[in-house]
């Protein structure tokens, strides 16, 4: 029996980007994920300071991939951290691509606006070699009084929700749970028992539409613009598992005969490797006249294209690489349109856009916001809150403590509620920096 545990929350508390949580037991510490604050300059401030010493931890436990969950590897690596992170192999793959890209994106943001960026590329590449493969459902002992079991999350691929013991205590971190019957994954696994449960609570306070009524959506969002033959399509997207779950409704739509011929063209090179990652893994609908590419230039001949395009272009939240050029030339000409098909960050680019702002800032320029905006939250990898609920209904008895995360402040309180109203469990909602005794 451990003496004592502490768990200390210090990102996704009261808001969804940067999951970090410490794990003291008092023989050892260690970080559920690592993860990136996104949304202006006071995130940046936030990602540039650690509330513990990178030397005293011990191991990582990483859930999946999305830079909200992994974005400051490199900064802990260069900072002194010297363990092991365990993540699945498809995680581990995919950070391949992606921490090297955000270093890229780090450097290139820090010779635009001055100043050190968070991390480089090499540090990016050298946070890689800290990487540690696992398999779903097998048991992992990453210290002598720690054991863990990476779950489907149902997320993204290779997702996990994190089961922990710590001595004769369980603890359950669901990672980010995926929609029940979404294209590229699998469903969540459901959990039967816990005595700590964190979570996540991103869309807590409402339900998605129906896979039909989503795939009549983006139809509809699709057609309407190329119907015309004048505008483009700009669809900003998360590389990793949004833009893969995208091309296969593309695909299926298409071969239901419910879009018409199209050039489509998936403008980010971590999005093109990862689809390369999922092709390994799973299969895709195929989709006529898509065009990745690569280049700087191939994505700057994009921008000389009037009407006719789809272009999908990282990131999701627009508030990096090179959506915002395509933002920059086609949001101020009302002929075009752009699809939101994800979480939109409070303080971000996207969030601003779809909060109806008349004029956006944009590498300095002030853009008007003329293109037709539509939403599709129906496509998000999140459980939404009745999905949420069901899968915390599969646990046979209430945790002893359960802490909603990973959620701006009406969601996590309106989860909060549901759960304590449905299913008669405590619950709380953990502000940052709050540290807890595990019970």
């Amino acid at each position: 029996m451990l003496p004592w545990m502490r768990l200390t929350f210090l990102g996704a508390a009261g808001e969804v980007t940067g999951s970090c949580y410490l794990v003291d037991t008092g023989e050892v510490k260690f970080l559920l994920e690592c993860g990136m604050r996104q949304g202006g300059r006071h995130a940046l401030a936030l990602n540039r300071r650690f509330a513990f010493a990178p030397r005293d931890i011990a191991f990582v436990l990483l859930s999946h991939a999305h830079i909200d969950h992994s974005g400051l590897l490199p900064r802990l690596v260069a900072q002194g951290f010297g363990g092991p992170v365990y993540a699945t192999r498809a995680t581990c793959e995919l950070l391949g691509v992606m921490l090297p890209d955000s270093g890229h994106l780090q450097e290139k943001e820090a010779e635009r606006e001055g100043g050190e960026p968070l991390y480089t590329v090499a540090q990016a590449l050298r946070s890689l070699k800290r990487l540690q493969a696992v398999d779903y459902d097998e048991e992992l002992r990453p210290h002598a009084a720690v054991r863990c079991r990476f779950r489907d999350a149902g997320h993204i691929l290779g997702s996990a929700i994190l089961e922990i013991w710590l001595g004769t205590k369980k603890l359950v971190f669901s990672g980010d749970l995926g929609q029940p019957g979404r294209p590229v994954v699998e469903d969540p696994t459901p959990i039967r028992e816990a005595d700590v449960l964190l979570v996540e609570s991103t869309y807590g306070n409402r339900n998605h539409k129906t896979m039909a009524q989503t795939l009549d959506e983006f139809a509809f969002a699709l057609n309407d613009t190329l119907a015309s033959k004048k505008g483009n399509v700009v669809i900003p997207s998360f590389a990793v598992g949004r833009t893969q779950d995208i091309l296969s409704i593309m695909g299926e739509l298409q071969a239901a005969g419910r879009l018409p011929k199209l050039d489509a063209y998936v403008d980010s090179p971590m999005a093109s490797a990862a689809t390369r990652i999922t092709l390994r893994h799973a299969k895709l609908p195929k989709l006529d006249r898509v065009r990745f590419t690569e280049s700087t230039e191939d994505s700057m001949k994009i921008n000389s294209i009037r009407s006719g395009a789809v272009i999908i272009s990282a990131s999701g939240m627009c508030e990096g690489g090179r959506i915002k050029h395509h933002l920059r030339y086609n949001l101020p000409r009302k002929e075009c349109a752009v699809v939101f098909v994800g979480f939109q960050a409070a303080g971000t680019l996207g969030r601003r856009i779809v909060d109806g702002a008349k004029r956006v800032r944009i590498y300095g320029e002030d853009v008007p916001v003329r293109a037709k905006l539509f939403t599709i939250n129906g496509l998000s990898a999140h459980a939404d809150r009745d999905a949420l609920l069901a899968w915390l209904g599969k646990f046979r008895r209430a945790p002893r403590q359960t802490w909603v995360v990973h959620g701006e402040p009406l969601s996590a309180h309106a989860l909060r509620d549901g759960i304590r109203e449905q299913l008669g469990w405590r619950a709380e909602v953990p502000t940052e920096g709050q540290a807890v005794e595990l019970a």
